[in-house]
């Protein structure tokens, strides 16, 4: 089966691309750049290049595809808006799947995505669930909540750097998983027939709060956090202003998700009857502890090496000074 992912270089995107590729599946990539997408052909896939929002490109690149994995969305920083991309350019991708006569549509949802109609990003994700159900398409769906790589920048990296560490004033748990772990389940998915037109939620083994992650932080690096709480009523007003300007429109919309923050209502379900439909032992999915532990590690080892590089130039210096 050959397998065709759209959105490729994300971080989620290059995971499923790197397994993929692993498990000896021909992999095809639609780029916008092939020039920022040289890893992927590195690692053998190869590179077409397209945009969702240029119709006219699918076609090409979904010939002699069988299988389409679309982690494609739209960034706070792009010039095209969330609902061009997540919107317009999906309806396009999945009607020439249509046309393509496609076997298998794998599609990445948020979970609780149907509650939240005022929040841009939610509403697109039930809309487009619906649509690819209506598509005729044999469709994967997987729901998630958060992936463990984003709480690099937002906690771990100004924990280290002892910069101020920005949380809303809500707590709302999620259920954090490793973009690794996920790549796992959709290369099940793509062989395992009864998965086709199922929906499943895809979440980390446990639902953390902003403070919980804060402290397992200042646990595992030693370093106390600089905590600055951004009260609800900021983020709105801030999303309202936003809003007058089309090159903040994205970051407009996805400021809005602290509504969704707002409800109180945990980004989480049980994964038990996932484990067991695909097959995956819950015990081989990373664990946030085991993910920060790894990281913070790494971080310091290199920061020791660094420390020890600086001190063996400085005393070469002090050599060469009194020769």
């Amino acid at each position: 089966m050959k397998i065709l992912v759209v959105g490729a270089t994300g971080t989620l995107g290059r995971q499923v691309v790197r397994q993929a590729i692993e498990q000896e599946y021909p992999v095809r990539c639609l780029v916008r750049s092939k020039a920022k997408a040289t890893f992927l052909k590195e690692w053998g896939a190869e590179l077409v290049t397209g945009n969702l929002c240029k119709p006219e490109t699918l076609t090409p690149a979904l010939e002699g595809i069988e299988v389409v994995v679309d982690a494609a969305t739209a960034r706070a920083t792009d010039s095209l808006s969330i609902k061009q991309v997540d919107w317009e350019g999906k309806v396009s991708l999945i009607q020439a799947c249509v046309k393509a006569n496609i076997k298998r549509y794998i599609f990445f949802s948020i979970l609780n995505a149907e509650e939240f109609k005022n929040v841009p990003l939610m509403e697109i994700k039930h809309c487009t669930e619906l649509f690819l159900q209506e598509s005729g398409l044999d469709y994967t769906i997987f729901r998630l909540a958060g992936f463990m790589q984003g709480l690099i920048g937002q906690y771990a990296i100004p924990i280290l750097d002892e910069q101020a560490v920005w949380v809303t004033g809500e707590d709302t748990p999620i259920g954090y998983i490793n973009t690794q772990d996920v790549a796992k389940f959709v290369i099940r998915a793509i062989s395992l027939p009864e998965t086709a037109n199922h929906i499943y939620p895809l979440v980390g083994p446990r639902a953390w709060t902003a403070d919980e992650i804060i402290s397992l932080c200042e646990k595992i690096s030693g370093k106390k956090a600089k905590i600055s709480r951004i009260p609800l009523g900021f983020l709105r007003w801030l999303r309202n202003f936003t809003r007058w300007f089309k090159w903040t429109l994205n970051a407009s919309d996805r400021l809005a998700f602290a509504e969704v923050l707002a409800s109180g209502k945990p980004l989480f379900a049980s994964m038990e009857d996932v484990y067991e439909t695909f097959k995956i032992p819950p015990e081989e999915i990373t664990t946030l502890e085991s993910y920060l532990q790894e990281y913070f590690e790494r971080i310091m080892k290199r920061l020791k090496e660094i420390e020890y590089e600086k001190n063996k130039a400085k005393n070469k210096k002090k050599t060469s000074f009194f020769k």
